[in-house]
C-alpha cells in the first residue's frame, strides 16, 4: 500500500498551514479562568477565511463548488486547525455536508451544500446521544406521520449547537433503522439548553418534542449515519493528532531551554525517555488514524469493516493525546498550569476530545466483537 499524500491532498494541507499561521490559542479568556463559556460564538473571522480558501469545500464535488477530494484530505487540514486550538466547527460542518452529498435527496443536496461550501451555512452534528456514553441514534425516536417524520428525544452535548443553521440528528425508528434528520436551528420542537466543554466552548443539549419535518429533510438511506459516525470519529483521531504535536513540540521546546545543575533538563535521561514515550504514542495515533482515513476514503475492502480501523484509531487518540498531556504537564512543572502560558489551554481541549472518543475499553469491546464476527484467516 502506498500512504504517500497526492499533489491535491498537500495542496489542501499547505493552505491550512497558511490560514492557520495566524491564529493565536490563547485569543479568548482562560478555560480555567471562565465559569461559563469563554466566547459567545465561534471564530467567523476564522470562519471566512476558510472559505476564502476553499477549505470548507473540500469533500463537495465541483458541481457544488467544492474540490471533490475526500476524508485524508479534511483529516490533513484538521491536524493543522488542532494546532493551534482553533475555534471552528470545521470537522462538524465538513462531515456533514459529506454525508447529504452522499446520502441525501437532490432537493437537500442543492439547498444546502453550496451555501456549507461557501461558509454561508454552518452545519453540526448531535453525535453523542442522551448521556453521551449510549448510542446516539438510539437517543431520539423517528415516526412517520403521513408524508412527515416526527422526532423525540434528547441529544446531549452538540458542538457548535449555538453557530449551526442546521444539526444533523440521528434518530431510530420503531423497525430499528435510523435516519439523519437535518434540523434547522429555531426549528419549532426543537429547544436548546447550554452546556459547556472542558474547553470552556458552549455545546448545546437539543430537546425534540415532537418536532414535525418534511420527508425532504430526512435521510433514511441505508448505513448513512454509520458512515457519517466513522468519518467524525476518525476526524477528532486528527484533531487529537494534531494537538498532541504541538503539545509535544511545546515540551521539547521548554525542556530544552529550562536548565538544572547547569545542564538543560533535555538532556537528562528520564526526560527524554518520557518525551520518546510520547512521541511513540503519536507516530501510532497517526499510523491507525490514516488507515482508518484511507478505508472510509477507499472503500476499500479489509479483513475486518472499516468500523474496525476506526475503532483501533480511537483507542490509541483517545489514549495518545491523554498520556502527551500529562506527560507534557510533568515535564513543565508549575510553569504548565501558569494560565498566561497555553499549555493548560491544549490540556483542557485534549480532555474534552478524550471524552467527545469515548473510553478505550469501550473501543476495544466493539473490535472484539468485530473479530469475533469476522474470524481472521
Amino acid at each position: 500500500m502506498d500512504f504517500t499524500f497526492t499533489e491535491e491532498q498537500q495542496a489542501a494541507a499547505e493552505a491550512a498551514k497558511g490560514v492557520f499561521a495566524g491564529v493565536a490559542p490563547d485569543a479568548v479568556p482562560s478555560p480555567a479562568l471562565t465559569p461559563g463559556a469563554v466566547a459567545d460564538a465561534c471564530d467567523r473571522a476564522l470562519w471566512a477565511k476558510l472559505a476564502d480558501a476553499d477549505l470548507l469545500s473540500l469533500l463537495l464535488d465541483s458541481r457544488y463548488g467544492g474540490a471533490g477530494l475526500d476524508a485524508i484530505a479534511l483529516c490533513l487540514v484538521l491536524r493543522e486547525s488542532a494546532r493551534v486550538l482553533a475555534r471552528v466547527p470545521l470537522l462538524e460542518s465538513s462531515a456533514a455536508a459529506a454525508a447529504v452529498q452522499a446520502f441525501g435527496g437532490e432537493e437537500a443536496k442543492s439547498a444546502l451544500l453550496p451555501r456549507a461550501g461557501r461558509g454561508e451555512l454552518v452545519l453540526t452534528v448531535a453525535a453523542h446521544g442522551r448521556t453521551g456514553h449510549d448510542p446516539a441514534e438510539l437517543a431520539v425516536t423517528a415516526r412517520q406521520d403521513g408524508a412527515a417524520w416526527v422526532l423525540d428525544g434528547v441529544q446531549t452535548a452538540v458542538p457548535w449547537a449555538y453557530d449551526a443553521d442546521v444539526t444533523v440528528v440521528p434518530a431510530h425508528t420503531a423497525t430499528g433503522r435510523t435516519v439523519l434528520a437535518l434540523v434547522p436551528r429555531g426549528h419549532e420542537g426543537a429547544v436548546l439548553a447550554e452546556q459547556f466543554s472542558t474547553s470552556g466552548e458552549r455545546l448545546g443539549e437539543l430537546r425534540l418534542e415532537s418536532a414535525r419535518l418534511a420527508a425532504r429533510d430526512v435521510i433514511d438511506a441505508d448505513g448513512a449515519w454509520e458512515w457519517l459516525r466513522d468519518l467524525l470519529a476518525t476526524g477528532t483521531c486528527a484533531l487529537a493528532l494534531g494537538l498532541g504535536e504541538r503539545v509535544l513540540r511545546m515540551t521539547g521546546e521548554y525542556t530544552s531551554e529550562r536548565e538544572q545543575f547547569g545542564f538543560p533538563i533535555a538532556t537528562f535521561q528520564a526526560v527524554a525517555v518520557q518525551a520518546a514515550d510520547r512521541y511513540i504514542d503519536l507516530r501510532a495515533v497517526e499510523a491507525t488514524m490514516w488507515q482508518a482515513a484511507w478505508r472510509i476514503a477507499s472503500g476499500a475492502p479489509g479483513a475486518l469493516p472499516a468500523a474496525g480501523d476506526v475503532a483501533v484509531a480511537k483507542i490509541w487518540a483517545a489514549e495518545g493525546v491523554r498520556r502527551v498531556v500529562q506527560t507534557a504537564q510533568h515535564l513543565h512543572g508549575g510553569f504548565g498550569a501558569d494560565v498566561d502560558y497555553p499549555l493548560h489551554r491544549y490540556h483542557a481541549w485534549a480532555k474534552h476530545l478524550e471524552l467527545s472518543l469515548g473510553p478505550s475499553a469501550a473501543h476495544e469491546e466493539a473490535l472484539g466483537d468485530l473479530l469475533a464476527a469476522h474470524p481472521l484467516a
